[in-house]
């Protein structure tokens, strides 16, 4: 199935009617309902709860506006106008402190479990580290995290991996213990 123009004029003029995406679907005929959302997203057609709601909130200052000898309308009025007019992009808030969900983390080495020369080796190594966000990772790339993922000041290592592990060899050497030193920890 295609977009052709005669199609797509077909599409806007239906969502301009009201109905809904599986409806249009239904009526092109070989396309599905969330093919017909993508096109509408595509085309930026007008949200039509947004164009639905204008015209009920244009309605409702004017019985508001006879009520204004009383003071309690007034203050109404802005937040009918929010309703109406779209609002602003607002800007995205400052990182918060993730909290646990109530899941205990798994096990950690804690540093003084780790042997002195694995703990030069791996802070001699983040010095040289890429420093990648989750998106710049790849299957060949040093996974190992860094930082409190709750600001901004969190990366990952990004160095070459070491064959068959998701970590480079100074980080397996961290993650990845000999069982007999493990067992030795649990006693």
């Amino acid at each position: 199935m295609s977009w052709t123009d005669e199609r797509v004029e077909m599409l806007k003029k239906m969502w301009g009617e009201g109905q809904s995406a599986s409806q249009i679907a239904k009526e092109l005929g070989g396309v599905t309902r969330n093919a017909v959302i993508g096109k509408v997203h595509r085309l930026g057609l007008s949200n039509r709860a947004t164009a639905a709601a204008k015209p009920e909130a244009k309605a409702k200052p004017a019985p508001k506006a006879e009520a204004r000898p009383k003071p309690a309308p007034k203050p109404a009025e802005p937040a009918a106008r929010a309703e109406a007019e779209p609002a602003a992009p607002k800007p995205l808030p400052a990182r918060k402190q993730i909290i646990p969900a109530g899941q205990p983390l798994p096990p950690q080495p804690s540093a003084n479990e780790i042997s002195p020369e694995a703990l030069a080796k791996v802070s001699e190594i983040e010095k040289k580290a890429k420093k990648l966000s989750l998106m710049e990772l790849t299957e060949r790339t040093c996974k190992w995290p860094v930082g409190d993922p709750a600001t901004d000041h969190f990366w990952f290592c990004g160095l070459p991996v070491q064959q068959g592990k998701p970590y480079c060899e100074a980080h397996v050497g961290v993650a990845f213990q000999p069982m007999s030193s493990r067992r030795d920890r649990r006693r």
